[in-house]
């Protein structure tokens, strides 16, 4: 099962110019017992001068994935009720 929150956007938006924007930074952990949710957002936010435009976080608890993504800056993408609902002990 997989479950995904997106705001609808246009291609067009992605593009500056002519050009994709291909910043990015990536965090990735597998913590059985933690709240690897919790821990990704802050790994994300110490990353996110990599990148800007967008955020996403995606649990596993190694049956059934769960997805959540978003424009914006990183503490403007996940509100507590977002972060609580992706459980699981991988997250990326």
């Amino acid at each position: 099962m997989i479950h995904t929150e997106q705001d609808p956007m246009d291609f067009q938006q992605l593009l500056d110019g002519d050009e994709l924007h291909e910043e990015c930074g990536v965090f990735g952990i597998h913590a059985p017992g933690e709240d690897v949710a919790r821990l990704t957002f802050f790994g994300l936010y110490a990353l996110q001068h990599r990148g800007q435009e967008s955020a996403g976080i995606a649990t596993s608890d190694g049956e059934r994935i769960v997805a959540h993504t978003h424009l914006g800056l990183v503490s403007q993408a996940f509100r507590e009720d977002d972060l609580r609902m992706l459980t699981g002990h991988i997250a990326v």
